[in-house]
Parts: C-alpha cells; sequence; structure tokens
C-alpha cells in the first residue's frame, strides 16, 4: 500500500461541513477508505456572549479549505474528491502549469496545523470578543446585574476586567470575569 500524505481541498467558503460530509459518505459507498483515511476541518470552539448568554460556536482556522490525508496515486479516488459538489479543487495545483498532480502538504506544515487542532481541544474556553480600554459594557452576571459601566482595565491572562460602575452616584471599580460582561452597541 502506497503512502498517505495530507493534501488541502480548496471549497466553496461556508460549505466546509458538507463537503466533508459529502466526502466520507463517497469514501464509504465506493469503499475508498484504505485510499482516503482521514478527512479533516481544523476547528476550534469559541465561547461569546449574545443577549446575556453564553454561546459555544466552532470557528474554522482556515474557512474555505477541507484536509484530507489520502493517497491520491489511484485515480478513482481522486476523481471521486475532486467531484465532490463545492469542492474547487487542490490546493498546490497549478493548473496553468504542466502538473495536475495536487501537491502534498509538508510534515512540517501538517504537524503545525494538526498540533493547533490539538491545541485547541485542550484549550476549555476561548472568549471570542476580547474588550477595549473605554468600551461600554453592562454587567450581566453577579451582584452588579444590569449595572452598565466603561472597561478601565483588561487583564488578557486572566480573562477579568476592571470595569468602572456607578453606583449611588460614584464611580467604583469591579472587577468581572469577561463571562460576566456583554459589548454594548
Amino acid at each position: 500500500m502506497a503512502e498517505h500524505n495530507w493534501y488541502v481541498i480548496r471549497v466553496v467558503s461556508g460549505q466546509e461541513k458538507k463537503v466533508k460530509a459529502y466526502l466520507e459518505n463517497e469514501i464509504e459507498r465506493e469503499e475508498l477508505q484504505d485510499f482516503i483515511e482521514q478527512v479533516l476541518i481544523p476547528s476550534e470552539k469559541v465561547y461569546e456572549m449574545r443577549n446575556g448568554k453564553k454561546r459555544v460556536r466552532e470557528r474554522n482556522f482556515f474557512p474555505g479549505y477541507v484536509l484530507i490525508s489520502a493517497d491520491l496515486t489511484n485515480g478513482e479516488a481522486l476523481h471521486t474528491v475532486t467531484s465532490i459538489p463545492g469542492v474547487i479543487g487542490f490546493l498546490g495545483n497549478n493548473s496553468a502549469g504542466q502538473s495536475k498532480e495536487p501537491v502534498p502538504l509538508r510534515q512540517t506544515e501538517i504537524n503545525r496545523i494538526l498540533g493547533k487542532v490539538d491545541e485547541a481541544e485542550d484549550v476549555e474556553e476561548k472568549l471570542d470578543t476580547p474588550y477595549i480600554v473605554g468600551e461600554p459594557v453592562k454587567v450581566m452576571d453577579g451582584p452588579f446585574s444590569g449595572f452598565q459601566g466603561t472597561v478601565e482595565e483588561v487583564f488578557e491572562e486572566r480573562k477579568k476586567l476592571n470595569v468602572m460602575v456607578k453606583i449611588f452616584g460614584r464611580n467604583t471599580p469591579v472587577e468581572l470575569n469577561y463571562m460576566q460582561v456583554e459589548k454594548l452597541d
């Protein structure tokens, strides 16, 4: 059996999951598991506050791209990948040049990408909306819930903010974590 390399497939942006599902179905249907062993969309879980609720969403590291570990010496496997709806082609495949062969990723590149994916699975919470000093915020949780204030300091490493809140007509500094506040529009 030939060696499996990692390739990058260019897909219509926003259709990465659909392409992955189509591809996995076709691999199973045509019994190409020996040639295409893994389909991957590098992504991370991002937590954000929306309307006072903590929401989780998945954000792609590379929108418009899907990775596959495959042996593309088999023409049928190559044809299956390129004929999936939403697939534009392979990254590094220079259509103007002589070579129509897809170019595999170097091992260092794939280690960096896979390392980033593994690292993202280890990190439990990463907030998508960092705060800026001077920005107006609303306190959504805790004893000061409902109060509005201004960000005075941001402690990125601890995921905390110092917010100046007006209590009984006086400005009072309050330390809150990112999940306790929401940006005001």
